[in-house]
């Protein structure tokens, strides 16, 4: 079993064991997403690139975790398997940005 399973299993367990189901929809899912993930962001605002020692490092993986977890959470409700999906990403966007061409840009994959 993958480590994204085990997770999404203990997560499961977590909700189920509050009946926290019921108020679990694919909408209040992914817009828990966004707001943790404006709270992962709130972490880094106003610093400057020579500050990023002085993040917390706790709270920032405490967000990055809120926001996994409201993914792994979401997956489960549309039965996607996250970490396939994942890969399966990574692939896709080695065909748009292939290596010959983006290398050491940001530009968009259209405009390279």
């Amino acid at each position: 079993m993958d480590e994204f399973k085990i997770l999404q299993n203990k997560l499961i367990a977590f909700r189920n064991a509050r009946e926290w189901k019921q108020f679990h929809s694919a909408k209040n899912l992914a817009t828990s997403v966004v707001i943790e993930s404006a709270e992962l962001l709130e972490c880094f605002q106003w610093l400057r690139d020579d500050d990023i020692n002085t993040i917390n490092k706790i709270h920032v993986a405490e967000e990055m975790s809120d926001v996994l977890n409201y993914l792994l959470l979401l997956a489960e409700i549309l039965d996607i398997n996250l970490f396939e999906s994942a890969l399966k990403k990574i692939e896709k966007n080695g065909e748009k940005y292939p290596v010959e061409k983006s290398k050491g840009t940001s530009a968009k994959y259209n405009k390279i």
